[in-house]
């Protein structure tokens, strides 16, 4: 402390060999450790402390040291020190956490817990929020109370009443058949400002502790396959969707034409800094004019050269299509304008929308409704919207 004021605070666990001091070198170590840790704050100052235990005011002028406190007495001897006895009684401040009241840690709802090393733990005991309206819910299912009936006749069930009167499975809430309220507990436990939008089979291990009820697993995993939040903002972990459309060799004349732009020329007279490059492709006739026969045989390794890469590049893609009325995402990583929380990089959503998609327009093209701000926009990729609207809860 510093005019009266806190300025830092330490404490650790002990060693195994720790454990083994007595009780005098254990109040001679918590000062040893306290010089090391806070060394830049006394080295050079003069400073008081404060301790319990009476024997330590005299360490300077004993004379019978053991080997372990020789070794410390001369890490003493660089400090300013001075060691004055504090009655523990009197010492309320410091142990104000240590000395508080059991029945307020019961009002908080923990559970006291004596460890190996005999210090006391406090638990922190979670309660359902849904307690009263499940115990409610419970009461209109017929198969719930069929299973509460036979509870009472066989002890041996793995399903018992609670003491606040909820039928439980193996000390899990038994959860009816309820659409309204599995969806309000999916909803808290992986929507509400602390859950921070887990993955299925997280959400599934937090869950299964305090709920359970038939089909949970599989409700669990179609509710975070539909949240929107995840599919707008998470990592894909999959491979990218289409095969690869290997360019085919043109028949005719300017059946096919490739267009380029080159940009950021030097201005000509006319203020024009680019050029619009237009090609068109290679045909076959052209390849070879001297046989038919040498025009067949290179037409087939094209074709055979085509069909391995194509056949390679499938490999790590999967065919996907979409039907038209289908909701899909479109990913902006590339587009910079879109933007969440006014931040680029992490926190700016991979995927926007969903949006509808109104025709296709080629084996993997398709046309999307897109608003205004978007319709310059000309090539992106998207993934099929799983949202179900409807399942959308405003609690």
């Amino acid at each position: 402390m510093q005019e009266g004021k806190v300025v830092a605070y330490a404490s650790r666990q002990l060693k195994s060999h720790e454990r083994n001091y007595p009780t005098h070198d254990l109040e001679l170590a918590a000062i040893v450790f306290a010089l090391k840790i806070w060394r830049h704050y006394l080295y050079g100052e003069k400073c008081r402390v404060y301790i319990d235990h009476k024997s330590l005011k005299y360490l300077m002028s004993q004379k019978d040291l053991n080997l372990r406190q020789r070794r410390w007495l001369e890490l003493l001897k660089d400090y300013e020190l001075v060691i004055d006895y504090h009655p523990g009684k009197a010492n309320v401040v410091a142990d104000a956490l240590s000395r508080k009241l059991l029945f307020a840690l019961r009002a908080m709802n923990t559970r006291l817990k004596v460890s190996d090393d005999g210090s006391i733990l406090a638990e922190l005991i979670a309660r359902p929020m849904f307690l009263q309206e499940i115990s409610e819910a419970q009461k209109n299912d017929q198969d719930l109370q069929a299973k509460r009936k036979k509870c009472e006749d066989d002890t041996g069930s793995d399903f018992k009443i609670g003491s606040d009167g909820c039928l439980m499975f193996k000390n899990q809430i038994c959860v009816p058949k309820n659409d309204e309220l599995i969806q309000k507990i999916l909803h808290e436990a992986h929507k509400c400002w602390l859950a921070v939008h887990p993955g299925s089979m997280k959400m599934y291990n937090d869950l299964k502790k305090m709920y359970w009820w038939s089909g949970m697993k599989r409700d669990i995993s179609e509710f975070v396959s539909k949240c929107l939040v995840c599919q707008q903002v998470k990592a894909e972990h999959q491979v990218p969707s289409g095969l690869l459309q290997p360019i085919m060799v043109p028949e005719w004349k300017w059946d096919r034409i490739t267009m380029d732009f080159i940009s950021g020329l030097p201005l000509t007279a006319g203020k024009k800094n680019a050029i619009w490059l237009k090609e068109n492709q290679i045909y076959g006739v052209d390849l070879v004019k001297e046989t038919e026969e040498k025009v067949k045989v290179i037409r087939d390794c094209l074709k055979a050269a085509s069909d391995r890469q194509k056949s390679y590049a499938d490999l790590k893609r999967k065919e996907i299509e979409y039907q038209v009325g289908d909701k899909v995402f479109l990913k902006v990583s590339p587009w910079k304008k879109v933007l969440r929380f006014g931040k680029k990089g992490k926190l700016s959503p991979r995927f926007i929308g969903p949006f509808e998609v109104i025709e296709r327009v080629g084996p993997v093209a398709y046309r999307l409704s897109l608003p205004s701000t978007l319709q310059k926009m000309h090539e992106y990729s998207t993934y099929l919207c799983y949202v179900d609207i409807v399942r959308i809860l405003h609690i």
